[in-house]
């Protein structure tokens, strides 16, 4: 008689994930990065203690600038950023929003320290979880006694990462001049993916 594993493919390729990524991930879907909780019995003083010292390692990990240092840029000014060796047409076509979006931001009543806590970590968390494409919501901030400052903050934190290879201002769907689509390096896991597949693909050709 065969096992439940045997019976049930789905279930032996989550056992493989949980193997290879541990039980605190789930596959990525298309809608980017899920985290589940393991179930636990943890008080909720330990829960806490637990949550603050995540906290305090993400500030004193975050290598992004203040914001006394950015300059600041219009309200309906597009964001456009590439580094040199991203392709004409990969950029094309994350201009144009022709990727999924994988995982999403949204900075809407964030101070300026809260934002750059959360880009910080976000942006590290889509590279971890290998997700290529993402969008962050900041706001076109117009009419504020500062205008565009998160705007402005995301469009000077975002050539900071090593891990971001191009930016730009959504299309209107997305938000507009209100959000910023944003292109991932990928991962060394993912990296090896495309070896082997470009290898397999070579092979077949031969």
């Amino acid at each position: 008689m065969s096992s439940d594993n045997e019976s049930n493919p789905s279930v032996e390729v989550e056992d493989q994930f949980s193997a290879l990524m541990g039980d605190d991930v789930e596959p990525l879907g298309r809608k980017g990065a899920n985290y589940i909780t393991k179930p636990s019995k943890l008080t909720p003083g330990v829960l806490e203690r637990r949550k603050a010292a995540q906290q305090e390692r993400t500030v004193d990990n975050n290598f992004l600038d203040p914001a006394t240092v950015i300059q600041p840029v219009d309200p309906y000014d597009y964001l456009a950023f590439s580094r040199p060796g991203v392709q004409h047409g990969v950029y094309k076509n994350l201009r144009q929003g022709k990727y999924d979006i994988q995982s999403r931001l949204d900075l809407h009543r964030h101070t300026v320290e809260q934002a750059r806590v959360a880009l910080h970590s976000f942006i590290i968390d889509c590279q971890t979880h290998g997700v290529r494409c993402a969008l962050v919501t900041h706001g076109k901030g117009e009419g504020r006694e500062q205008p565009a400052k998160l705007k402005s903050c995301v469009n000077h934190w975002l050539r900071q990462f090593d891990q971001v290879l191009a930016f730009h201002s959504a299309q209107k769907q997305h938000g507009g001049a209100g959000s910023t689509y944003i292109l991932i390096k990928k991962n060394s896991t993912a990296r090896l993916n495309t070896s082997e597949k470009l290898a397999q693909a070579r092979n077949r050709k031969s």
